[in-house]
Formats: C-alpha cells, structure tokens, sequence
C-alpha cells in the first residue's frame, strides 16, 4: 500500500468520524453553537460523509470522483480554518481544520499527477 492510499484511508476513516458526530456528539452540537453555526451543523455533517464516502469510492473506482471529494473536503475545512481565525480560536484549536485541508488538498495534486 502507498502513501497515497494510506492518506485517503486516513481522510476517509477521520471524516466518517466527524460526520457522523456532527449528527450526535453534544461536544460539537456545542462547538457550531460557539462558531454561531448551529443551523449548518446537520450539513457540513452530511458533506464530510459524502466525502469520505466519495474518497473510497475514487480510490477504487472512479479517480474523477478522488479529485472531486478530496477537492471538496479541502475547500470544507479550508472554510472550517477561516471559521476558527475569525472567531479568533488559537492555533492548537485552528490546527486540525488547516491540517485536514492540507492533506486533502496534497490527495489533490497527487490525484491529478497520477490521473490527470
């Protein structure tokens, strides 16, 4: 297995995690209430999935779909970052977000050199 495949299952398996707290962990029902965020909570919940989801999918079957999903999940939590900078979050709390989208946007390029 290579780096690459290592990263996507990373991305994959920590989105599903997310997405699916988004729905039910009290913590970050708290955290979009905080971010003054609470009626997107549900959505961005639904988009991770989507995109870990989508993440597997072009890893096997289609890499349009590896660029598309990674792209998507990079621009999120780029978003996610400006989020954490605005509401004037430290870096230890802004630096997952920013972490997450560099890896998502490194499975882009890689994508794209290897693909495209």
């Amino acid at each position: 297995m290579d780096l690459l495949t290592v990263l996507i299952w990373f991305s994959s398996l920590a989105f599903i995690y997310f997405g699916m707290n988004c729905f039910y962990s009290k913590f970050i029902i708290a955290e979009f209430h905080r971010y003054k965020l609470a009626k997107y909570r549900k959505l961005t919940g639904f988009l991770q999935l989507i995109g870990a989801i989508g993440l597997l999918i072009g890893l096997y079957k289609n890499p349009t779909l590896l660029l598309l999903s990674s792209a998507g999940l990079g621009f999120l939590m780029l978003a996610g970052f400006a989020v954490r900078i605005k509401i004037k979050d430290n870096l230890i709390q802004s630096s997952p977000s920013f972490i997450f989208a560099a890896l998502n946007l490194y499975i882009v390029y890689k994508t794209c050199l290897n693909y495209f």
